[in-house]
């Protein structure tokens, strides 16, 4: 029985290292803390920059609540689902690429609990406007949380 729990541990572990890893394409930009904690760290709201893999020349900064204490510091917490994002064009943009994208695509992605909650952007163009558009919410693995936030970066406008 203790050799099952050990690899149960193990692939949580394993899961929860992997799941960082998947958020590793942002940088941390700052922090402030909120909620002061008597043991481990505080309650933050993180700043971070990712740039759109597909689209060179977009950046996006999103901004969400990561809860410190025992918990957090072990990775135990599970983050509310509450994000802001804001997108800026910081470089040319490729019309026809832009045209050529898949909508409803996944461009970030990051770990709000141990295993089953992530925070996620997922990008869309609208030919119309001829605008990306950029929404960022959270789900888990059952069910998900309406709340969200969407940025829009005009393609080809001058810098």
């Amino acid at each position: 029985m203790n050799r099952h729990l050990v690899r149960f541990a193990a692939a949580i572990v394993g899961l929860a290292l992997g799941s960082v890893a998947l958020g590793a394409a942002a940088e941390e930009v700052g922090a402030a803390s909120y909620r002061f904690k008597w043991i481990g760290p505080n309650d933050k709201i993180k700043v971070e920059v990712f740039d759109d893999p597909e689209v060179p020349g977009v950046a996006c900064y999103l901004s969400r609540a990561e809860l410190g204490g025992v918990k957090g510091a072990l990775g135990l917490a599970e983050d509310p689902g509450e994000a802001s994002i804001a997108c800026r064009q910081v470089g040319a943009i490729d019309l026809e690429k832009v045209k050529k994208l898949k909508n409803g695509r996944e461009v970030f992605s990051a770990s709000a609990s141990l295993i089953f909650k992530r925070t996620q952007v997922v990008r869309f163009y609208d030919a119309k406007r001829n605008v990306l558009v950029y929404l960022t919410y959270t789900d888990r693995v059952i069910d998900g949380q309406p709340r969200n936030s969407i940025s829009v970066v005009p393609v080809n406008r001058p810098l």
